[in-house]
C-alpha cells in the first residue's frame, strides 16, 4: 500500500507539472526575484528563467525585472512588487483559446502589449485592488500604492496629510504613453490620453486626472536594454490617437 502512494504521488507530481503552462521569460533582471509557484514552492529566478501560469511574482526592493511573454508583450515589474500570473494561454493558429489574467497585488509595473492583447482584448485581464484594466496595443504603467502613502519630494497632488511633497496617497496611479485608456471601478469611469496621469483612491470613489505626473519615479537600471519597449521615460509619452487600452 505504501509503494503505490508513492506512486500515486510521484504520478500527481509529474501530471501538474506537465500541465503547467510556460507564460514567458526574464530577459531582464538587476536583482532577487523570487516566483512562488501554484503548488507552494518557491523559487529564485535568474536570466531566461520560464514564467509559469501560476506564479506569483515578488522582487525585491532594488530590483527591476522584465518578463517577455510567448506572445510578444512585455511586463516590467518595479522593486517590491508583487505580480501574479494567474493564466497566460496563447498559440497563433488558435485565437479562441487565448487567455490572459494577471493581478498586480502590491507595487509598479509597465506594460507593452502584445498579440494577445491586440487580437483578444476581452480576454486580457490586469486586476489591482481598486481597478480591473484591460489592454490592447497600449504601453502604459500602473502603481499601486498601499496604505500609508509613498513618500516622493516634491511630488503633485493628491497628497495625504503629511507636509507638502512628502507623501502620495494610497491608490492606483496609472500614466499613459501611447494609445488610450478607461479607468473604471464602482464610482464611476474616466478616458485618459497619451501624456495624461490618472489616480484611483479605492474602488468605491471614481478615478481623476491629475494636472501633471504625480512624480512616482520608474528609472530603469543600466543594466536593462533602453530599446526594449517605446519611450523609457514617462514624463514625455508619444502621441496616439488610437483607441486601444481599456481599464475596467
Amino acid at each position: 500500500m505504501l509503494a503505490g502512494a508513492m506512486l500515486w504521488l510521484v504520478l500527481m507530481s509529474i501530471s501538474l507539472h506537465a500541465f503547467a503552462q510556460v507564460a514567458g521569460t526574464v530577459t531582464q533582471l538587476s536583482g532577487p526575484m523570487m516566483a512562488k509557484k501554484a503548488d507552494g514552492k518557491v523559487k529564485i529566478l535568474s536570466l531566461k528563467s520560464e514564467v509559469e501560469a501560476g506564479d506569483t511574482l515578488v522582487t525585491e526592493k532594488n530590483t527591476y525585472a522584465l518578463v517577455k511573454f510567448i506572445d510578444n508583450s512585455e511586463i516590467t515589474l518595479k522593486p517590491s512588487t508583487t505580480f501574479v500570473v494567474e493564466q497566460f494561454a496563447y498559440q497563433a493558429d488558435h485565437p479562441e483559446g487565448d487567455q490572459a489574467s494577471f493581478n498586480l497585488v502590491k507595487g509598479g509595473l509597465r506594460s507593452l502589449s502584445g498579440l494577445l492583447g491586440k487580437r483578444s482584448k476581452e480576454k486580457f485581464s490586469l486586476k489591482t485592488p481598486v481597478a480591473t484594466i484591460g489592454i490592447r496595443g497600449t504601453y502604459f504603467t500602473a502603481e499601486y500604492i498601499g496604505a500609508g502613502g509613498y513618500a516622493v519630494p516634491g511630488s503633485s497632488l493628491p497628497k495625504t496629510g503629511s507636509p507638502p511633497g512628502a507623501t502620495l496617497a494610497p491608490g492606483l496611479y496609472t500614466s499613459v504613453t501611447t494609445g488610450q485608456i478607461v479607468v473604471s471601478n464602482p464610482g464611476g469611469t474616466l478616458n485618459f490620453s497619451a501624456g495624461q496621469f490618472g489616480y484611483t483612491p479605492n474602488f468605491r470613489q471614481p478615478p481623476v486626472l491629475l494636472p501633471t505626473n504625480p512624480g512616482i519615479p520608474f528609472t530603469l537600471p543600466p543594466v536593462f536594454n533602453a530599446s526594449t519597449g517605446p519611450s523609457a521615460s514617462n514624463t514625455t509619452p508619444g502621441k496616439s490617437n488610437n483607441v486601444d487600452c481599456e481599464v475596467r
